[in-house]
């Protein structure tokens, strides 16, 4: 069975990342989404809901499951016997840092990485820039599978002080 995994912090998950899940489900027999836990990074979404978003959208995929790990990658891969590490790659400024990355995880476990480009609908897009959009009153809503976004406005309209 060929199997990858595609990690991600997906706070939250948008259009952009759930091109890259399709389209490697249609490569892999199996692809697991690993929410990474990173406890020096604060989210918006906790992993609880951030799993639970990734496999609502991901419910169409019967080959995608969605799991979540604190610790490195490499070990999460070998723990369950996957050879390869899925990564989307936006730009030319993704590749230096995440070329690092997929050497030193080969190195470590002999795990390879493959880089898929994004979409070119997609390359501008990321978690980040989402939030920071949607915080101002922008509307994101294209760029995120619907439930998604209904969820990223009820928590933004929850955190905005009285007045803002």
């Amino acid at each position: 069975m060929r199997r990858a995994v595609y990690p991600g912090s997906y706070d939250p998950v948008t259009n952009g990342h759930l091109d890259i899940i399709e389209r490697a489900a249609k490569v892999f027999d199996e692809v697991v989404i690993a929410v990474m836990i990173n406890k020096s990074k604060q989210t918006l979404f906790t992993v609880d809901e951030r799993t639970e978003m990734l496999s609502d959208v991901t419910s169409h995929l019967t080959n995608v499951r969605v799991d979540s790990w604190h610790g490195l990658l490499v070990q999460y891969c070998e723990k369950y016997g996957i050879k390869a590490i899925v990564k989307g790659m936006r730009a030319v400024s993704d590749f230096d840092y995440e070329l690092q990355m997929a050497q030193m995880n080969q190195q470590l476990s002999g795990v390879d990485t493959l880089f898929m480009p994004t979409s070119p609908a997609y390359s501008f897009l990321s978690s980040s820039l989402v939030k920071e959009v949607a915080k101002y009153g922008g509307d994101v809503a294209h760029l995120l599978p619907a439930q998604v976004n209904e969820h990223l406005i009820k928590r933004l309209n929850v955190q905005r002080a009285p007045g803002e």
